[in-house]
């Protein structure tokens, strides 16, 4: 058909099946619908054969990774248990390093990160992976600029993205760009995904990173400060709540949360205030107000020195981004060289 883009996913042994099929559903739920220009999903691995797990389950390839030839729209590498194993092949180094030369934009999930290293096509660029295999990556690729904090990472004609789940931002970011952000917001809700995410989002919340408090003081305090973070959280009004001194709720904060209470107080406030600005339109004072900021501004001051952003481009990344420059790229811009 004619304006049909090809996306083509590269799997090999125990690659991530989540992150297969969640950039299959997300581009098949975009074409519902749609007449022109649609998406056609091509998963592929070395010799065409079926992509084993480690769940136990097997994924049947469409294609032969060395018969596929181009022009492809896009050209995404799974991560996995097996992606060192998959870097460490040439042929299938190579063959994604060739693919790349006949496509417009070259993408991985996760460990799929190093594959694309492997291929030399994150040379001198910017890149993420999930946040556990992001020291392995920088230590093993030393011309790749590796930042494990994004969701997702574009340099040029080239996206890296986060763990597993990612995979869903990563493809959504691509149909807001292909097609705008309402088909996005669409795609989103079909799928009860949360919006797509901005990719300079930090891959760790602090309320799935931080660990649970042993003790039940903190852990009620904790609770407290998580559910209502425009109150009075106070160092005084803490301590005063738990009938303990200013001096040893700090200790006992600092010792379970390895943070001052007040520092743990502005994370959380931070976190809710990045929240609404994603979910809502109000103001940026309403959202200040909910969240325990004084000010527009004092939200604005905070907000920029924890994300290194301000509120407002936070809250347009979640609106329909601009079509990129290099979405009308000649085929082989993400060319590195044999």
């Amino acid at each position: 058909m004619d304006g049909t883009r090809v996306i083509v996913v590269v799997g090999y042994p125990e690659a991530e099946l989540l992150e297969i099929t969640g950039l299959a559903t997300t581009f098949t739920y975009a074409n519902r619908g749609r007449d022109t220009p649609r998406y056609e999903i091509r998963v592929v691995s070395p010799g065409g054969r079926p992509i084993s797990g480690r769940s136990g389950l097997t994924l049947a390839a469409q294609a032969a990774l060395e018969r596929l030839h181009g022009p492809f729209d896009t050209l995404i590498v799974a991560g996995g248990e097996g992606h060192l194993a998959a870097a460490g092949d040439v042929r299938l180094v190579g063959h994604v390093r060739r693919l790349a030369r006949q496509t417009r934009r070259v993408a991985s999930v996760c460990t799929g990160a190093s594959v694309l290293a492997a291929a030399g096509l994150l040379d001198g660029r910017q890149a993420t992976t999930h946040w556990m295999f992001a020291d392995q990556l920088a230590a093993s690729y030393p011309a790749v600029r590796v930042d494990p904090a994004p969701i997702y990472i574009r340099d040029g004609a080239v996206s890296t993205s986060a763990g597993v789940t990612s995979a869903l931002d990563l493809a959504l970011a691509f149909v807001a760009e292909d097609h705008g952000g309402e088909l996005a917001r669409r795609v989103a809700q079909g799928l009860v995904t949360y919006l797509h995410r901005p990719g300079n989002q930090a891959q760790m919340s602090m309320f799935l990173a931080a660990p649970v408090p042993d003790d039940t003081l903190v852990r009620d305090l904790v609770k407290t400060i998580n559910e209502a973070p425009a109150a009075d959280l106070s160092l005084a009004a803490l301590a005063a709540r738990a009938a303990v001194s200013e001096r040893h709720l700090t200790r006992l904060f600092v010792a379970q949360l390895g943070q001052t209470p007040a520092r743990y107080v502005r994370t959380v406030r931070l976190e809710a205030a990045a929240q609404l600005l994603a979910s809502s339109r109000l103001p940026l004072a309403r959202v200040a107000a909910r969240c325990g900021f004084t000010s527009a501004e004092a939200l604005r001051q905070a907000f920029v020195d924890r994300y290194g952003i301000a509120p407002s481009r936070y809250r347009a990344g979640y609106q329909a981004p601009k079509a990129s420059v290099d979405q009308h790229a000649p085929h082989g811009s993400v060319d590195r060289g044999e």
